[in-house]
């Protein structure tokens, strides 16, 4: 079993920025997909970014540009660095781990969630 813990999110206003962590215990994450996923009130978990074990990476078209996922397999700790932030970008944030099915931007592709931590973007 590998667990996921968030943190990293708070309160910022637009235009700030937010670097958040997601710790993983229990087995090293070095050979899974981690991904970043983010659901706001009343809407579906949407996908926003993922990295392979090597590094590649993948973004949702929303936030290419502005946010940045990456990790440290030493530490077994992926990070979402996230800049220029929006109002809409407001949501709970998670993270996400599974073996590499391929298929970075489908919920099913993780086998492992960690509980979300929250981003406030006010204007």
């Amino acid at each position: 079993q590998v667990e996921l813990v968030e943190s990293g999110g708070g309160l910022v206003q637009a235009g700030g920025s937010l670097r958040l962590s997601c710790a993983a215990s229990g087995r090293t994450v070095g050979g899974y997909v981690m991904g970043w996923f983010r659901q706001a009130p009343g809407k579906e978990r949407d996908f926003l970014a993922a990295s392979t074990w090597s590094g590649r990476t993948t973004y949702a078209d929303s936030v290419k540009g502005r946010f940045t996922i990456s990790r440290d397999n030493v530490k077994n700790t992926v990070y979402l660095q996230m800049n220029s932030l929006k109002p809409e970008d407001t949501a709970v944030y998670y993270c996400a781990a599974g073996y590499d099915r391929g298929n970075y931007y489908g919920q099913n592709e993780y086998n492992y969630w960690g509980q979300g931590t929250q981003v406030t973007v006010s204007s």
